[in-house]
């Protein structure tokens, strides 16, 4: 029997790395123009960097078309980054299985969550494509 094992996984990512939209902070000169096109008030200046507050953005993309650096950025850019944090967090986990049986049945779960998440991706496009006039 396995026993049971918390991991908890520090999260260092920054607010750059976790948004969508997000601002390429190297690339924000603070001309504050994706601020001004913000139809719903949700950039703001930081130390001269622009900084899109999610819990409000509404995806419009206007701040992405007004920059004239193109620092605001697309969160499909990530998509590399965020499969080898998913490794890496399937590999913290698979060390606390000694066995390859428990290994495989590990693996075994592992995929079932990330298939179920598939699942709720999918089903969640269908419903957003049949919202399109």
């Amino acid at each position: 029997m396995v026993e049971a094992v918390v991991v908890v996984v520090e999260d260092k990512k920054t607010e750059e790395e976790l948004t969508m939209p997000w601002i390429k902070k190297d690339d924000c000169i603070g001309c504050k123009l994706c601020v001004e096109s913000c139809p719903v008030n949700t950039i703001y200046m930081e130390a001269e960097k622009a900084i899109i507050e999610l819990e409000g953005c509404i995806r419009c993309g206007k701040c992405h078309d007004v920059c004239p650096q193109d620092a605001v950025r697309h969160d499909s850019e990530k998509v590399p980054e965020e499969v080898e944090d998913n490794i890496n967090w399937v590999k913290s986990l698979m060390k606390h299985y000694d066995s390859e049986e428990e290994k495989s049945g590990f693996l075994h779960r592992i995929n079932k969550h990330f298939n179920k998440e598939k699942k709720v991706i999918e089903r969640t496009l269908d419903k957003i494509n049949s919202l399109e006039m």
